[in-house]
């Protein structure tokens, strides 16, 4: 009798990523590197615990398809519900988040949950929480500890069931320093941390994403799937990738288009020259 291999499946993808233009930063992650695989094990231990999430990475990485993933290996029979924090309006940004009561605005006859209550039972992923104005972070926590919501116009709070994933590209602990972030807010958060490093610092993972991303593009697109040559290849594998994933899939999706042969060369790659590793 075989064991099976926890990581015999290694892909995560998103492949709705284009229903969700304000939240999605990356469509597609690779568990082949060994940072990646170590990154995998911690993840598998997060996901069916109750505690908060904070993922630290920079953007374009793929925090989000990690949130999803720490949700459906939860046992939440809620929604996953996804939250760029920079696209947040600052004047509304207590009813978006928390909803409001009927009445509570001009024209508003009814009621709303709002984010925090569409994620009743299920996953609130906030991205970018340091975005959060101050006064948001100290509500947002309120609820968190209180496990209820009082919405904008609302005289008695609603109860709550949610587990946050936050994601952030900056230092929170700077942004506490400065005075930009709450720093009890920070602590709670700290009870689960997951480091996704950037695509530069997991080159094992470069392969089977490049191959990923042109087996999607060349089936959306009708065509034959190339090759990448050997020197393309050692581009790609070179280059640091600023962009992280993102920045690789658009290379990809872009050699996919220029190129006219069977098989993917260097010229076909759209790399700055001036980036390239040392």
């Amino acid at each position: 009798m075989s064991v099976q291999d926890p990581f015999a499946q290694p892909l995560l993808t998103f492949p709705d990523a284009d229903k969700s233009p304000l939240s999605i930063r990356a469509k597609a992650l690779v568990f082949v590197d060994p940072r990646s695989r170590q990154l995998r094990e911690q993840l598998e231990t997060l996901a069916p615990k109750s505690v908060p999430v904070l993922i630290r990475g920079e953007t374009g990485t793929g925090k989000e398809l990690l949130a999803r993933h720490i949700h459906r290996g939860s046992d939440r029979a809620g929604l996953f519900v996804s939250v760029n924090c920079g696209a947040i309006s600052p004047t509304y940004a207590d009813a978006e988040l928390f909803g409001y009561a009927a009445g509570a605005h001009s024209g508003s006859v009814s009621s709303r949950a709002g984010w925090f209550g569409s994620a009743n039972g299920g996953t609130l992923y906030l991205d970018e929480i340091g975005d959060l104005p101050l006064a948001i972070q100290t509500k947002l926590l309120a609820a968190l500890e209180n496990h209820e919501v009082t919405r904008v116009g609302a005289h008695q709070p609603s109860p709550v069931d949610v587990r946050l994933v936050a994601a952030t590209s900056i230092d929170l602990s700077k942004a506490v320093a400065a005075g930009k972030f709450h720093e009890r807010l920070l602590r709670y958060l700290h009870e689960g941390v997951l480091e996704l490093p950037p695509l530069r610092d997991r080159p094992g993972d470069i392969p089977s994403l490049a191959e990923y991303f042109l087996g999607i593009y060349s089936q959306r697109l009708g065509l034959a799937v190339p090759l990448i040559s050997d020197a393309a290849q050692q581009l790609l594998d070179r280059h640091p990738w600023p962009g992280n994933t993102r920045e690789l899939e658009n290379v990809i999706h872009f050699a996919l288009l220029v190129c006219s042969t069977d098989v993917i060369l260097p010229e076909h790659l759209n790399l700055p020259v001036g980036l390239a590793a040392k």
